[in-house]
């Protein structure tokens, strides 16, 4: 049986239960990122200067996080939203708690005073199951993205 999912901000006693959830983020991403870079975004996330991040329990079971900020446009005199990571345990996938983490970024945005309300995030084009939800739920952009090569 589901219990109700609860959706917070992070706070500094989740620190080991987000730990296990980023590394598994990272490890679907095929991702290795040294211990300092995941310590330092840790203490950025519960900092409140620059990142945010709002944690998903099932129970007392910590089973998705996101992680967002603002930032200024050019394009705009308000700020925007960019949700940078998402993730939600194997196990629940499919059961809403993404869903409601989004949503939960959203109504962060329409509540910061000097955001438009505007939220953007990307994914890779392989991840399918991700984009059954991000469909029902955003508009799919036309933009393409580039990374500088290295």
């Amino acid at each position: 049986m589901m219990h109700t999912l609860t959706i917070r901000p992070l706070q500094p006693a989740d620190k080991s239960a987000w730990r296990a959830l980023w590394l598994a983020y990272l490890e679907f991403y095929q991702q290795d990122l040294a211990q300092e870079v995941t310590d330092d975004l840790l203490e950025r996330l519960l900092s409140e200067n620059g990142h945010r991040a709002l944690v998903a329990f099932e129970g007392d079971t910590m089973v998705g996080l996101v992680h967002y900020l603002f930032h200024d446009s050019t394009w705009s005199s308000q700020m925007t939203c960019y949700l940078e990571d998402l993730f939600v345990a194997p196990t629940l996938r499919g059961s809403g708690a993404g869903r409601k983490l989004i949503e939960a970024v959203y109504a962060a945005a329409d509540a910061e005073p000097r955001a438009s309300g505007n939220v953007y995030w990307h994914t890779h084009d392989h991840n399918e199951r991700a984009r059954l939800l991000y469909d029902r739920i955003g508009d799919l952009s036309d933009f393409v993205r580039y990374d500088r090569s290295r």
